[in-house]
């Protein structure tokens, strides 16, 4: 009986391995391209906790945002007006490994074009021009890296490469690292920085919260956002490329750059 059981014990193992190898090859040989049009569905990554991006509306359980919109709008240009755009919450850690395993169709998670990720996917043009900026109380002397000298203290995140990349650009100033994006934003309201500096979306993010203070002078650094797709599916990559092509060209991507950042063009691609 023992023998019996721990054979089929043996035998489910076996078959859950089976399953999980023939899974991974299906996702390969798929053509996103073609099953989204036979579902009329894309399946997103996004975030649900960037503000102006992509943030979880708690009273509507729905997530809202910048990378939203834009996703909805690609659907539309790809599956016309009845097809889904359906949204899978993703982190900075989950996201490569949620598209590699079919989960999701394609990522548009505020992430970053690099050398180092285009190894693992392929990106779509930039839809979004990151990089980092300054945040400043509205009125401040300080309009760009180049006001700022040796009696000006620039906030910045321990650890993080805003620090390095300050330290490049304004060698002069003071930089003043605190633990967390929270505690910089502080200190900068109590007066114990001129400036804070980070991505300029996550400045944004705060900008829109605190209508007192405002991005300065532009960015100083290039990270370009871009929407990430499996290898191995150009036609589905065409698509989306053209889908954001054609929505700068009828005004679709201007509409929605102005909803979620009325004030400020820093990341708008043109």
């Amino acid at each position: 009986m023992i023998k019996k059981t721990f054979f089929s014990l043996l035998v489910l193992v076996a078959a859950v391995f089976s399953l999980s190898g023939c899974k991974s090859g299906n996702v390969a040989d798929l053509d996103i391209l073609e099953t989204s049009k036979e579902s009329n569905e894309i399946i997103w990554g996004v975030k649900n906790d960037t503000r102006l991006f992509g943030l979880m509306d708690i009273p509507s359980r729905e997530v809202k945002g910048f990378d939203i919109d834009i996703a909805k709008a690609i659907t539309d240009k790809i599956l016309g007006r009845d097809g889904r755009a359906t949204f899978v919450e993703v982190t900075s850690k989950t996201r490569i490994p949620l598209l590699k395993n079919g989960n999701i169709d394609a990522i548009i998670a505020t992430m970053t074009i690099s050398e180092e990720r285009k190894k693992q996917v392929d990106f779509s043009d930039v839809y979004f021009d990151a990089g980092q900026s300054l945040l400043v109380k509205k009125g401040s002397s300080i309009t760009s890296v180049d006001s700022l000298d040796e009696t000006t203290t620039v906030l910045a995140v321990k650890g993080s490469t805003s620090a390095v990349n300050i330290r490049k650009a304004s060698p002069n100033a003071n930089i003043l690292e605190l633990e967390n994006y929270a505690e910089a934003f502080t200190a900068l309201q109590a007066g114990q920085g001129d400036a804070m500096t980070t991505d300029n979306a996550i400045l944004l993010g705060m900008s829109s919260e605190n209508p007192d203070y405002e991005l300065v002078g532009g960015t100083f650094t290039e990270e370009p956002y871009g929407i990430a797709i499996n290898k191995g599916q150009e036609n589905f990559l065409q698509a989306v490329n053209d889908a954001l092509e054609e929505m700068h060209e009828d005004g679709t991507y201007d509409e929605i750059y102005e909803k979620w950042f009325p004030n400020d063009d820093t990341g708008k691609v043109k």
